[in-house]
């Protein structure tokens, strides 16, 4: 019994993280779906972490920053967040969202993006 309660907590506190963290990733058959439609692909990780190697063509705005700068991030076309695993990219959606960004998608980490 305890051991259902537990996986049950676990589950719970999984979904409250999915939807705190602007809900799951995209597969990659999604995220070319948006690409080609001409999503704009925003990078939230910080300078140190975009020196290391970023997604061709990608708007980088650290999401400390975002906030401050949500202006820069282009309105009426999709938009596709990644950072490192997908954290940062889920808070970031969120902001947009709430922003008024109709279509925002969070892609997850770089590796998670096509090449």
């Amino acid at each position: 019994m305890s051991w259902l309660i537990v996986g049950v907590g676990f589950a719970g506190a999984a979904l409250m993280y999915a939807l705190r963290a602007g809900g799951s990733k995209m597969s990659s058959t999604q995220i070319q779906a948006q690409l080609a439609a001409g999503a704009v692909v925003l990078d939230v990780r910080t300078p140190e972490e975009v020196a290391t190697g970023a997604y061709p063509g990608a708007l980088t705005i650290p999401v400390q920053q975002l906030a401050a700068r949500i202006k820069e991030v282009p309105t009426g076309k999709p938009v596709v967040v990644y950072c490192a695993a997908g954290a940062r990219a889920g808070t970031a959606a969120e902001m947009l969202r709430a922003a008024g960004h109709a279509e925002v998608y969070n892609a997850g980490g770089l590796k998670d993006m096509p090449r």
